[in-house]
């Protein structure tokens, strides 16, 4: 399968990413004079940027400036050769280059066209920039995130951008099967403010239902408790979830405070979540009587759920993580061997895996238009003109 990756910032990519970790050959598509701002991104190495190398991964990487003649000329032959591409550029900005689906549909009837913006193809916002964080700010996140009296609270991180990348790739999977059946490519519309929308739970039904709003709770639940972070004796924390009515028992067991489970409110979680004052302070002051390694021995004798929270430093020494390969190792020419996340997960028959990191700017595009059967002489003129 061939994916032409022409998106940046980073839901497009990162979905493309995703399919290229099981084996898709990915061509990254640049600006020749304007790459991809992840390569900028946050902290870099002797001039090279290190989120490029996890987002770049098993790429090909070519430049093509798509709004000249000779740029579409050129992608338009590289589309018939391809299954899939994802863009992320604002509506319209393709037709406005006479690459919109009408033309990539008739290049090839078989390619699917991923389309990722932050507001969808139509709508009041669809002309709108869109990020990440205005998805997080405008589908309920930042609104029940945080303390109760504290401000709405954005994550430190791309999770929306995320969460749509996760989307896309299985939105393109979808597209694909179908293709199988009926021997046509068709067009995603992925709106990176729907999937967070959709892993925030049942908010609209409890809205459209009884009126509901969920409000700042900070880590605590509405729906269960105890359900917190609770502070050790040598200063580390650990966090502690009972959704389970036979968990939250074993830890009330634990602590020594078994005559809570008697309390009729306990039955329930919402009954729990009622009185989370009384249980967080029955955990936390057993807990802050122990350190974070007798907590946790204490708590898998009693199969009771807690967890430690990590900082990164922690996540590279775990030996679970360590077990499951999840943080690996892979070679780099510019840098070295460097260390990254895995792939998502393992396949028993066909697994995918890193084939190497993020590629230099450019590094691939005489190689690629070769196979499209450009001369070299060709290419030479393209890169005079500034398409390449």
């Amino acid at each position: 399968m061939r994916v032409l990756d022409l998106a940046t910032l980073f839901a497009g990519p990162l979905a493309a990413t995703m399919l290229g970790d099981f084996g898709a050959d990915v061509i990254k598509v640049e600006h020749p004079r304007k790459p991809d701002p992840s390569r900028g991104h946050g902290p870099g190495k002797d001039g090279v940027g290190l989120w490029w190398k996890l987002l770049g991964r098993n790429k090909r990487t070519i430049t093509l400036d798509l709004s000249t003649h000779g740029g579409r000329e050129t992608f338009l032959r590289l589309a018939s050769t391809a299954d899939v591409v994802i863009e992320n550029f604002r509506p319209g900005t393709l037709e406005r280059w006479r690459l919109g689906w009408e033309e990539l549909s008739a290049a090839s009837p078989r390619v699917v066209l991923a389309r990722v913006t932050g507001f969808g193809q139509f709508g009041p916002y669809c002309h709108r920039p869109g990020f990440g964080t205005l998805a997080e700010a405008m589908s309920g996140f930042a609104a029940i995130t945080g303390e109760p009296d504290g401000p709405p609270t954005l994550p430190p991180f791309g999770l929306a951008d995320s969460i749509a990348a996760l989307a896309t790739s299985y939105a393109v999977m979808t597209a694909l099967t179908a293709r199988a059946s009926t021997g046509r490519g068709q067009v995603v519309d992925m709106a990176i403010i729907e999937p967070i929308l959709t892993v925030l739970g049942p908010q609209p039904i409890w809205y459209d239902q009884l009126g509901y709003v969920q409000p700042r709770t900070g880590n605590r639940s509405r729906n269960n408790a105890p359900r917190n972070t609770y502070r050790a004796a040598d200063g580390s924390w650990l966090a502690v979830s009972t959704s389970a009515q036979s968990v939250a028992e074993r830890v009330m067991r634990l602590v020594g405070r078994p005559e809570l489970i008697s309390e009729p409110w306990f039955s329930s979680g919402s009954g729990r979540a009622e009185h989370a004052d009384v249980l967080d302070e029955a955990v936390g002051t057993w807990i802050a009587r122990h350190t974070r390694d007798e907590v946790i021995a204490a708590f898998d004798k009693a199969e009771a759920a807690v967890a430690p929270v990590y900082d990164v430093r922690d996540v590279m020494d775990d030996p679970q993580y360590r077990a499951l390969d999840s943080v690996t190792e892979v070679p780099d020419p510019e840098l070295g061997p460097i260390r990254m996340q895995n792939i998502l997960f393992r396949l028993s028959e066909t697994p995918g895996g890193i084939r190497w990191a993020g590629r230099p700017h450019g590094a691939d595009t005489d190689t690629v238009l070769g196979e499209l059967g450009l001369t070299p002489g060709r290419i030479a003129a393209l890169r005079s003109e500034g398409v390449l």
